[in-house]
């Protein structure tokens, strides 16, 4: 694909801060009366979840009053204010400033209109023995070891993550509110469809709360939010979601059968990018892709997430579901930068590392322009989350759905990914001043890739790079320098250098890394450091010798094989650093990207895949 004016406008614009949205958002905070059936999902068995107030509407001649907890300054403002709205106090418990009280809707509205200093309302739920949840067991957290994060109190509270995909269901159960709050952490809901379609429906940004539900005809972007943020708790007592204290931002921009236009998710992208301040946005999930549509600089979608990275935001995304064969990452995954996510599965043995297999439907690299990816392995096999029972995913595959919950069984590297942008929050709770390359850093140097008996790699870099992601082990990383080293996103963005990975093709089909010459080192370094104007310079084209590094897992014929009885090392020493996820100055006479028949592709999620 050739690069038009228009398209190095854009571009540029691109990398040009926008005008920030800075004013106070209102939000939403009433929950539908339909969630109310699922209320047990959405708190803590030991400390109940408050529960929205009703929102203020007509109501009907007869009201059936439920039990509360309502909590104020004091036990005797509590007290009063119940009184005055009409309810009745059922006990006292002044220990946490409050009474135990049955209400109707009515009642509750009118002590909502009291504006009672520091109310709080919560459901007088049942208390499970041994403060167990309700809802069935997920696994994944624990299998990344986010679960004991969690027990330590890093929730992922105090982060945002915005999700680009099929919108939110409006009955956000376990999404509505974060452990131990009241209000909603759904901080803005964006439709880029109607958007396009209607172009009066919002507001402009200084005047719009985007607080209102766009919910999710497909069912995809509930699933993958879910697995990202769900609070609900589950028989085991722990937490459904990877990170359940996160702040969310949904931003539809797939439709009922779960594609788009890539103008609608570069506009989604463009949305989130401008409005990063005004919601803290710190990840951006993107489960979705699409075949690569030529080098990766010149694909549109490519350059929006690369914008995105460049201000600041960690972008996650799926490698796709092409897999086992090799070249089959998809856009925007095949970008350097970003976090390109693989998928794994723990073949039905929940907690037995030794049990975890690949997915064989798991894209593998290398890009077209030589990179290794995928980057990173998050679990995607199976994965069990609260979704619609009402979409189009619900009705075209009714068996995935668990009964009598309103949670979907699927498996992608979408779920991976989402699995991985949970993991990213909770990095960044522990220490928020880490970079994107820092994050990504983090998560490379802490993965754990599977090694064999013999301790060799028992899957190819190509297939796992760096191996499965471990939340404890990155969020306390003290690695530097192992992710995007020789490459510069804004320099690319501004089209002054392109840059290609060590990845090559021998001429038996045998995919390996060139090795890089020691003489050229310095000039490297250098590089490395400050990006390249270089790209004229003929000792560019030195740097990199024709000769295959051999070890730990650098070559490979794309046959999807692994040997039986291996673990996931935590402690694997990499030869030669991690020289494979460096990039250097593109050339014109790279050897083997040229040639490609490239496909126009839609944007779009990862095809389901069947369990």
């Amino acid at each position: 694909m050739s690069r038009s004016n228009t398209q190095r406008n854009w571009l540029l614009s691109s990398v040009i801060f926008g005008v920030l949205s800075l004013t106070t958002s209102s939000f939403d905070t009433t929950v539908p009366a339909a969630a109310t059936a699922r209320a047990a999902r959405i708190g803590l068995v030991k400390s109940p979840a408050p529960a929205s107030l009703p929102p203020q509407r007509s109501v009907a001649a007869s009201f059936a009053r439920r039990h509360y907890i309502v909590q104020s300054q004091s036990s005797e403002m509590a007290r009063n204010a119940v009184s005055v709205a009409g309810g009745i106090v059922t006990g006292d418990l002044s220990v946490i400033r409050a009474v135990a009280a049955a209400l109707d809707e009515r009642e509750i509205a009118a002590l909502r209109a009291e504006q009672l200093p520091q109310l709080h309302v919560y459901d007088d739920s049942a208390v499970v023995a041994s403060s167990m949840g309700t809802l069935p067991e997920t696994y994944y957290p624990s299998e990344v070891d986010a679960a004991n994060l969690q027990v330590g109190g890093m929730t992922g509270r105090g982060v945002t993550v915005a999700v680009i995909d099929s919108g939110l269901w409006n009955q956000e159960g376990p999404l509505q509110s974060a452990p131990g709050t009241s209000h909603s952490r759904v901080l803005a809901q964006y439709d880029v469809i109607l958007a396009r379609q209607n172009p009066h429906y919002y507001l402009p940004p200084l005047l719009e709360s985007y607080s209102r539900d766009i919910s999710d005809p497909y069912g995809h972007g509930t699933h993958v939010t879910s697995i990202i943020a769900s609070s609900g708790v589950a028989t085991t007592g722990r937490y459904q979601g990877v990170a359940p204290g996160v702040n969310l931002v949904s931003v539809r921009a797939l439709d009922s059968n779960g594609q788009g236009l890539y103008s609608d998710v570069i506009s989604a992208v463009q949305w989130v990018i401008n409005q990063r301040v005004r919601y803290g946005i710190r990840v951006l999930n993107l489960s979705l892709g699409a075949p690569p549509s030529g080098p990766y600089w010149q694909d549109p979608l490519n350059q929006a997430v690369m914008a995105a990275w460049a201000n600041g935001i960690v972008v996650v995304t799926a490698a796709g579901n092409r897999g086992p064969d090799p070249l089959s990452i998809n856009a925007p995954g095949n970008v350097p930068y970003v976090i390109t996510v693989g998928a794994v599965t723990d073949n039905y043995y929940p907690l037995q590392p030794s049990q975890y297999r690949l997915a064989s439907f798991s894209s593998a690299g290398p890009t077209f322009e030589g990179f290794v990816k995928p980057d990173v392995l998050g679990m995607g096999g199976h994965i069990l989350a609260y979704a619609p029972n009402n979409g189009t995913l619900a009705q075209e595959y009714p068996s995935w759905f668990t009964e009598p919950y309103s949670d979907m069984t699927m498996s992608g590297t979408s779920q991976a990914s989402a699995v991985v942008s949970g993991v990213v929050a909770l990095m960044l709770q522990v220490n928020p001043q880490l970079t994107p390359d820092q994050v990504k850093c983090h998560l490379m140097s802490s993965a754990h890739p599977a090694v064999n008996s013999a301790g060799s790699l028992a899957y190819t870099v190509f297939q796992q790079g760096a191996g499965l992601v471990d939340a404890h082990d990155a969020a306390y990383s003290n690695a530097s320098g192992c992710a995007n080293q020789g490459i510069n996103v804004t320099l690319d963005l501004l089209g002054v250098q392109h840059y290609g990975g060590r990845a090559n093709e021998d001429a038996n089909g045998n995919f390996y890394i060139m090795q890089v010459s020691a003489s050229a080192t310095p000039v490297q370094s250098l590089l490395g450091g400050l990006g390249t104007l270089l790209s004229k310079v003929p000792v560019v084209g030195a740097l990199l010798q024709d000769v295959p590094l051999l070890g730990d897992g650098l070559l490979w014929n794309g046959a999807y094989t692994a040997s039986s009885g291996y673990a996931w090392s935590d402690g694997y020493a990499w030869s030669d650093g991690y020289a494979w996820s460096d990039g250097y100055a593109w050339s014109d006479g790279y050897a083997w990207s040229d040639g490609y028949a490239w496909s126009d592709g839609y944007a779009g999620v990862d095809v389901p895949q069947p369990e």
